[in-house]
């Protein structure tokens, strides 16, 4: 998925320069993206809007060590999906209680609000990792290579994944409708 062109190239050139408001650009081209990946990963709005805001924080902090510019996109969703890995295992280890909200928010599959919170409700459900390609590839628009080369796991395994999560969905959409 290219979504750098030679003056994005020239605005995260810049911000790996230190320059503050070339970052701040890049903030404002990204922060749709990375939010809606964030909210898919952890199904929760206010904890998407903190991942997003961690997530550039920790952009900030490295993106001087980013050497490809061209792969700026691909480099930010990996720390994306990264960190909402990390918040959900953080999530997993924490003891639940009853005054914790259970509001499930939409993504942005569907231009219904039932059917977006019927939908959110769904991918909750999935693993992590076929929520994550489910996402990377249907949400996010990443190629099979891409979405290989931003989780570490090889294309075949992606593919398979890609289907099982698809086979799932489908599974608790049907289950729901009964």
């Amino acid at each position: 998925m290219k979504v750098v062109d030679e003056q994005l190239r020239q605005v995260i050139m810049r911000a790996r320069q230190g320059d503050q408001t070339a970052f701040g650009q890049l903030v404002n081209r990204f922060k749709g993206p990375v939010y809606r990946h964030a909210l898919g990963m952890l199904g929760d709005r206010g904890e998407a809007e903190d991942a997003a805001q961690d997530i550039f924080v920790k952009v900030y902090q490295a993106i001087g060590k980013l050497e490809d510019a061209y792969a700026f996109y691909s480099w930010l969703m990996r720390i994306t999906s990264n960190l909402c890995k990390d918040k959900l295992k953080q999530r997993a280890k924490q003891v639940e209680t009853d005054d914790m909200p259970d509001e499930r928010l939409p993504d942005l599959l569907s231009p219904d609000p039932v059917l977006r919170l019927s939908m959110q409700e769904a991918l909750t459900q999935l693993s992590v990792d076929h929520r994550e390609i489910l996402l990377l590839h249907d949400v996010q628009g990443f190629r099979y290579e891409e979405i290989a080369e931003l989780t570490g796991i090889p294309m075949g395994t992606v593919k398979s994944r890609l289907f099982s999560a698809r086979m799932s969905l489908r599974k608790i959409w049907n289950k729901g409708e009964r």
